[in-house]
């Protein structure tokens, strides 16, 4: 069979706000081939994503992504990574081509399952899914009253607080936020921290945080600094003592992920499944850290089609067993699949067992959502909104 569309939907809010939140918005990715339709989601700006599909071709390295995909045959695995291969030689020079394919690879793997009646992770290789602990992705609140009203809300065994106001002001007041946290969480939860890069590669800024953190119990410091920083994530790491460094989810390719790995002492790798290149390349990633004893842990702030796609890569690694869970996620965001991941009494995650990712797109629940827009370029139509 043979892939005869990839279609990008552009999804938003009515509003979007200037917060760290990337459930705003949306690009959701179909792709059909003979009987069989495959989702997926990449998480990046949509339109850029969408124009990286369809642009004229610059020069040979700089080629539309649909010209890499449609028409190609789809007969397994080995075709999908092909596929991948393809897109990544002729989009060399196209930088946006890694985020569009994540979502156009995941989408291929979603159909594939569905074809052959079988969850991705089995096709990615693992005989067993292990169940995960979820950890309830947040953000800091405004005052530490806010962030401690969070805490004390949280109702999952991990929580992450991350982003909002921390590393803008003081050290101390920092603290204040990381004590609130603990406070409302109480002593037996697991305490997570991401600083979203705030830090830019200051390392005598960042150090200031580790008191505070330690004293707090956190287990990680997350994204202190810019992705590429690798020197200032070591130097951190060889001060953090029981705090690890956590870091990865700007890595859009298999090299940076590797990167991350090897020179920067991180202790966690977080992974995003819709930025690196798609499940191929995540599940490339997850092998490489656990062969290096680092903790492969799946980065997702959106929908549970991106959540149940981002868990497929390291289903099998039972070690590996934490995982991100988005509890403040945005209307559209819940609204993208009508079937929900939720922990189970024990407060342990189960990866979906249904055909492709086991999650199902809800076309209706996200029609409200979809943004009509269209590209034109020397009075040709390359891109309007496709029919749901």
């Amino acid at each position: 069979m043979r892939i005869e569309s990839v279609d990008l939907f552009y999804l938003s809010m009515p509003e979007v706000l200037d917060i760290g939140d990337g459930s705003q918005d949306a690009l959701l990715v179909r792709v059909r081939a003979g009987e069989w339709t495959g989702w997926g989601e990449c998480e990046a700006a949509p339109l850029p994503s969408i124009a990286s599909l369809i642009c004229p071709m610059s020069h040979s390295a700089c080629k539309p992504v649909a010209a890499s995909v449609v028409g190609q045959t789809l007969e397994g695995p080995e075709d999908i990574r092909r596929i991948g291969d393809l897109v990544r030689a002729e989009s060399l020079d196209l930088l946006q081509a890694d985020h569009t394919l994540s979502g156009i690879d995941m989408a291929m793997w979603d159909l594939w399952g569905k074809r052959e009646g079988a969850p991705v992770w089995s096709l990615l290789g693992y005989r067993q899914a292990y169940p995960k602990l979820p950890y309830a992705s947040m953000l800091f609140g405004d005052t530490p009253e806010e962030t401690f009203a969070k805490a004390r809300g949280c109702t999952f065994r991990a929580a992450k607080f991350g982003w909002g106001p921390i590393g803008k002001g003081t050290a101390e007041e920092d603290a204040a936020h990381f004590r609130a946290a603990r406070e409302g969480l109480g002593p037996d939860k697991t305490l997570l921290v991401d600083i979203g890069t705030v830090w830019g590669e200051d390392v005598e800024r960042a150090a200031l945080a580790l008191p505070a953190l330690e004293e707090c119990g956190a287990v990680w410091l997350e994204e202190p600094f810019v992705s590429g920083a690798l020197a200032s994530y070591a130097e951190l790491a060889r001060r953090s003592g029981k705090v690890k460094m956590a870091a990865g989810e700007g890595s859009h390719n298999i090299y940076m992920a590797r990167q991350m790995v090897d020179h920067a002492g991180i202790g966690f790798l977080q992974i995003d499944a819709g930025r690196i290149g798609g499940l191929t390349v995540a599940k490339q990633a997850a092998d490489y850290a656990s062969a290096r004893g680092v903790t492969y842990v799946n980065h997702t702030f959106t929908s549970h089609l991106a959540l149940s796609a981002s868990l497929a890569p390291f289903a099998g690694l039972e070690r590996d067993e934490i995982c991100e869970y988005p509890v403040e996620p945005k209307a559209l965001a819940l609204a993208i699949t009508s079937d929900q991941l939720t922990p189970g009494a024990d407060g342990l995650l189960r990866v979906p067992e249904g055909p492709g990712l086991g999650v199902t797109v809800a076309i209706d629940g996200v029609r409200p959502y979809l943004v009509d827009c269209e590209i034109r370029v020397r009075g040709r139509v390359l891109y309007a909104t496709p029919e749901l």
